[in-house]
């Protein structure tokens, strides 16, 4: 039997894609290595949010005229290919947020107010982005419950013994990243899931730095919360997701009060609507979701297997070329990663390092990456991150690393 594969990415074809690569800065063409605070955008992810709003520009689910009707029709299609994103049972479980950190706040605050008292616990890990962070601390703060951690080592892997003995009677709830956004390290999210079911414990992924790299499969996985942002998936900002298993939200009270989101109302009392909008107060970015539901069309028509495929070869290709630079020293050293490569340049402050790198036509990120506890871990004050994406290639790679002798020219190393 012959096996028919998909052909691999046509790297050329893609980055024509995206006008945002064409451009020069500082006289360079741009290399653009900070795919993980935010995804550039394809043309037809543009041009859906530009059609909408030339030709459908109108408020969801409130009218019965023709504009509102094809608004509503875009806005509840791209709930559907959401739900199919992600393999989630139903629509109901899939609402649409700004982004990962409100998906976030809303399991925190509204699961925080129906599940977790005072002596209660949370568990999140040490590698978490402060959106995985701040909001457990709040409602921590808030309940009397106390906020516990799990341990990473010296690779930036979580600590899977550590995270066992700390599941109890008293865990209300365990958070952690799919993928870590400093560090690259893809955690064993299915493990983690495991064993807090076995005591009862529903479990949030954040899963803002995985989505962009390969296919996640929320039934598989099992998960009772899993959140993620368009714009680091090549769709707009403004635009995320909640899924949410549908007997979790049945039973938890709305996150914010206004429209759309009631049955009915009165001055003595209000009755809320179904889901998922009874968590979707108010007007949505409607033009974003239309977008966000273009950027799963253009990752669906490349493929997932051809984008990890590419994307595990460019990283290795980077951690390699990166590890023999002189006076570079690579933060994190994960058996399985993704999309980032952190890094630090000897005798150069990273923001030092990062404004050499724009000179040179070269976009990376420069600091803690909202991640200050692994900082604190690895005992530096910042890194350099590069983060990748499916129309970075290894020219791109080739750059950096010579911008990199440049920096160490400069500053004398």
């Amino acid at each position: 039997m012959t096996r028919i594969t998909k052909p691999a990415l046509d790297v050329v074809s893609i980055r024509s894609d995206f006008p945002i690569l064409e451009q020069e800065v500082h006289g360079k063409p741009l290399v653009y290595l900070d795919n993980a605070a935010t995804s550039q955008k394809p043309r037809p992810v543009i041009d859906a949010i530009s059609r909408f709003y030339a030709n459908t520009n109108a408020n969801v689910h409130r009218g019965v005229h023709t504009l509102s009707v094809r608004s509503t029709e875009l806005y509840e299609g791209a709930r559907e290919k959401s739900r199919a994103f992600v393999n989630a049972a139903e629509a109901a479980e899939i609402v649409f947020v700004r982004g990962t950190t409100e998906a976030i706040n809303l399991v925190a605050n509204s699961f925080g107010a129906a599940r977790v008292r005072a002596g209660d616990e949370v568990v999140i890990s040490a590698m978490e982005h402060h959106s995985n962070i701040v909001p457990w601390q709040m409602l921590c703060q808030r309940s009397g419950a106390k906020l516990r951690v799990i341990p990473i080592d010296r690779h930036g892997e979580i600590k899977l013994d550590e995270y066992r003995k700390l599941l109890n009677e008293r865990t209300r709830i365990v958070a952690v990243s799919h993928v870590s956004n400093s560090l690259g390290t893809v955690n064993p999210v299915d493990e983690i899931i495991s064993l807090a079911h076995e005591r009862g414990v529903p479990v949030l992924i954040d899963g803002a730095q995985a989505v962009p790299h390969f296919r996640v499969d929320v039934r598989a996985l099992d998960a009772d919360f899993y959140a993620f942002s368009g714009h680091k998936m090549f769709g707009p900002t403004g635009a995320g997701v909640l899924y949410a298993r549908k007997s979790l939200l049945e039973s938890l009270p709305p996150y914010q009060g206004g429209g759309d989101m009631i049955a009915s109302v009165t001055f003595e009392k209000t009755t809320y609507n179904v889901l998922p909008h009874r968590f979707e107060a108010g007007t949505p970015d409607i033009a974003a979701v239309v977008g966000l539901g273009a950027a799963i069309d253009y990752v669906h028509a490349l493929g997932y297997d051809a984008i990890e495929s590419y994307e595990n070869e460019l990283v290795a290709y980077a951690v390699d070329a990166l590890s023999r630079v002189p006076g570079v020293t690579l933060v994190g050293t994960p058996t399985h990663r993704v999309g980032v490569v952190s890094f630090t340049v000897e005798g150069v402050h990273p923001h030092d390092a990062g404004m050499i790198l724009d000179h040179e036509g070269i976009a990376i990120r420069a600091g803690h990456h909202c991640t200050q506890p692994v900082m604190d871990f690895f005992e530096v004050p910042a890194t350099n991150r590069a983060s990748f994406a499916f129309y970075n290639t290894r020219a791109e790679v080739d750059r950096l690393v010579a911008a990199l002798a440049k920096v160490r020219e400069v500053f004398g190393s």
